[in-house]
């Protein structure tokens, strides 16, 4: 006979993670905000409240559909006793699926902070190695864009270079969907890879470095300035590795930020004017970012002292020889399944990272 499901206590609202009490509480308080005449009269503060007023709404309306599937789950198993063994299994199978969404839900509550629930952009940029560092990036691009489609998030790569034999140089990727970036801005650093190299007729083993940049796609009533004259704005022909795929007219953009030195390129759509909207708006959210980055931190300038992508600055490490693992430096969360991981299966690591952080 089956045994039955065990039923855990039904979520507490009150204190602990959830904190249900508290949160309903900070609902009320925005809500009277809104209905105030006055708060539209501060259009810089709008988003930020409407923001912060959906998230703590999504938490709360999903802590309560929990608990209705939790109570509904114990009136069946009182009701079902010992006879019904197949519904016995199916609520055991009900049970496991909502105990993942409670986690789930766990890591939602620390997204508190200012853009967690924006889209994110995310950029890849091969370190020393040539090559080597080239295919690592192109692999890190593959990982992220299989995590991305797992959650079901839209995907539009904004521009690529390829590496001269194989690989990519460098990458932007937009990522679209609820906390996107809540959850990649934990691989903003740089990755490290060691692995016997496909690329060494000796088959020695080799260690690469590709450098991760995740900020959010920021609204457009957020307000960043900056003068036409400071920016370059430079047109050329889409490059890829080949094919019909290739625009033959100039419709690549890169738009340099000279006060900053900040660089942006878009070559995804065919119409120059459309790849010129798209990069001001990649820029406008790495300027803003840059920005936040200055204020947490009055010791760094602009973005800070970017670590250099070589040995020592790693923030994870994977390695697939002598032996598989995959440890990230900071938590010291670790599998040596590297396999699921490069095929996207990074929560382990998003999750950990959270849970640290979320003061």
């Amino acid at each position: 006979m089956p045994r039955r499901p065990r039923l855990k206590t039904a979520l507490r609202p009150y204190g602990g993670i959830f904190d249900i009490a508290q949160k309903k509480s900070r609902i009320d308080e925005l809500q009277q905000r809104i209905s105030d005449a006055s708060f539209w009269t501060k259009a810089e503060k709008h988003q930020e409240v409407l923001q912060e007023l959906k998230y703590l709404k999504n938490i709360c309306d999903d802590f309560e559909r929990y608990q209705r599937e939790i109570f509904e789950i114990k009136e069946l198993v009182a009701l079902s006793g010992d006879l019904d063994q197949a519904l016995h299994a199916e609520l055991g199978t009900h049970l496991e699926r909502l105990a993942h969404a409670v986690t789930t839900l766990e890591i939602k509550t620390f997204f508190n902070k200012p853009y967690d629930s924006n889209n994110a952009i995310l950029s890849l940029n091969a370190g020393a190695g040539g090559t080597e560092s080239c295919d690592w990036a192109a692999m890190l691009s593959r990982m992220y864009i299989r995590w991305a489609e797992e959650k079901q998030y839209a995907i539009s790569v904004l521009d690529s270079l390829p590496g001269e034999e194989a690989g990519i140089k460098n990458t932007t990727v937009l990522i679209r969907g609820d906390y996107a970036y809540g959850y990649l801005k934990s691989e903003t650093g740089v990755h490290r890879l060691v692995r016997i190299s496909p690329f060494d007729a000796n088959k020695r083993r080799h260690t690469s470095f590709a450098s991760v940049e995740v900020v959010p796609e920021i609204d457009d009533d957020i307000a960043i300035e900056f003068k036409e004259n400071e920016l370059r704005i430079d047109v050329y022909r889409s490059s890829g590795p080949g094919g019909q795929s290739v625009n033959t007219t100039d419709s690549a953009v890169r738009i340099t930020h000279i006060p900053t030195g900040v660089v942006v390129t878009c070559q995804n759509e065919r119409s120059q004017y459309k790849n010129k909207q798209l990069a001001l708006k990649i820029l406008k959210s790495k300027l803003y970012s840059a920005e936040l980055q200055k204020r947490k931190d009055e010791l760094s300038k602009t973005q800070g002292k970017k670590q250099k992508i070589e040995w020592g600055s790693q923030i994870r490490s994977y390695i697939l020889q002598p032996y598989t693992m995959v440890k990230d430096h900071r938590t010291d969360a670790e599998t040596s399944n590297a396999q699921a991981v490069l095929d996207g299966d990074i929560d382990l690591f998003i999750d950990a990272y959270l849970k640290i952080k979320k003061d």
